[in-house]
């Protein structure tokens, strides 16, 4: 049977909800997190925010000075949750096998629908479930969404990041090889910032230089090589994942002696953070949720956390995360006995998000 995968990726999600939500913000540049007078970090960005250089996981007080009339408004994730499960319900009334990513990306398998021969005869007779899809979202919950259609997880994921806002990109079977060739070597699932200069060094950039690529590609990254030739023509047979796959990351450490020393609290979360990028990747996942923990001598315990529209995936980026929510809140005001860091609400990275800072 031919496989039929659908990529939903909702457009600039938290802000979207807030510019319906408030008709005033309408063709605003919002940014959703802390006010630039204030430290904070921001959550999402509207795409006319993103057109200034505002990404997610920036501190407000940068992207205050990239977009001067950004519209700051404080995160409201129960409304995103509750926004998220509405339309994951409408998604499933289409009869689709879903697995959800994250809070605003689903992938749909809709191969039962469509039981053609040809695989790319499938694929086209998909697209006006579809349009229908992106319609129902826009009628009924006045957002709009992406949709990338391909054969696979991989190609329909390029899919949807081929063209947003409200986009809808068919990638056959037929197309393919086509389509993927000029793409730089990033856009391929798996492949992060080592992986990209590795290939870089050798000489391959793009996707087409893989897979013209005549030596083996073990010699570059490792067991992952086989695998990489096989994405670079658009072969890829991971199932969805319906359940069993990882909920969170963390890493924790008791310290033999309770402390508040700023050099060991900042060297402890650095290393947990290498930690946690490095399972991440090992995974080829990325985190939308950045979460400290804290015990202190008394035992009681105390967890923070902060949710962004865009996965992250580099240590970097989860370790100023988790010293702004230890500072954010105010948790070494006494010593520590114990300190934790973590990530969660897991999703493949878009290329772009791969190194936000």
């Amino acid at each position: 049977m031919s496989r039929v995968i659908f990529h939903l990726d909702m457009d600039a999600f938290y802000a979207s909800v807030e510019q319906r939500d408030d008709p005033a913000l309408a063709g605003q540049p919002v940014i959703v997190g802390a006010p630039a007078s204030q430290r904070g970090v921001v959550c999402a960005a509207s795409y006319e925010a993103r057109q200034f250089g505002v990404r997610s996981a920036m501190p407000s007080i940068t992207a205050g000075r990239l977009c001067p009339r950004g519209v700051f408004v404080r995160p409201r994730m129960t409304r995103y949750q509750e926004e998220s499960r509405q339309i994951m319900q409408l998604v499933a009334e289409s009869g689709a096998v879903v697995e959800q990513m994250s809070i605003d990306e689903a992938y749909l398998d809709v191969s039962a629908l469509f039981q053609e021969p040809d695989p790319d005869t499938a694929l086209r007779a998909s697209l006006p479930l579809a349009r229908e899809l992106k319609q129902r979202i826009r009628s009924k919950r006045r957002l709009t969404a992406t949709i990338g259609v391909a054969a696979n997880k991989l190609l329909a994921k390029l899919a949807s990041d081929h063209h947003k806002p409200d986009g809808l990109t068919l990638i056959t079977e037929q197309e393919k090889v086509a389509f993927l060739r000029p793409l730089p070597v990033r856009a391929l699932y798996g492949v992060g910032r080592v992986t990209e200069e590795a290939l870089h060094q050798a000489g391959l950039r793009t996707i087409g230089h893989l897979q013209d690529h005549a030596g083996d590609l073990r010699a570059l990254v490792g067991s992952f090589g086989p695998t990489l030739k096989r994405f670079s023509f658009g072969e890829d047979d991971r199932p969805l994942e319906l359940g069993d796959e990882i909920k969170s990351i963390s890493e924790e450490e008791t310290f033999l002696k309770d402390t508040e020393d700023r050099k060991v609290l900042r060297d402890c979360l650095r290393a947990q953070a290498d930690s946690i990028s490095t399972r991440l990747k090992r995974r080829r996942l990325g985190a939308h949720t950045v979460q400290v923990k804290v015990r202190y001598g008394d035992f009681t315990t105390l967890t923070r956390q902060i949710t962004l529209e865009e996965a992250l995936t580099e240590a970097a980026d989860i370790y100023r995360l988790g010293c702004h929510l230890l500072g954010r809140e105010k948790l070494v005001s006494r010593p520590l006995r114990l300190l934790g860091l973590g990530v969660s609400s897991l999703s493949e990275p878009h290329a772009h998000q791969l190194s936000l800072l």
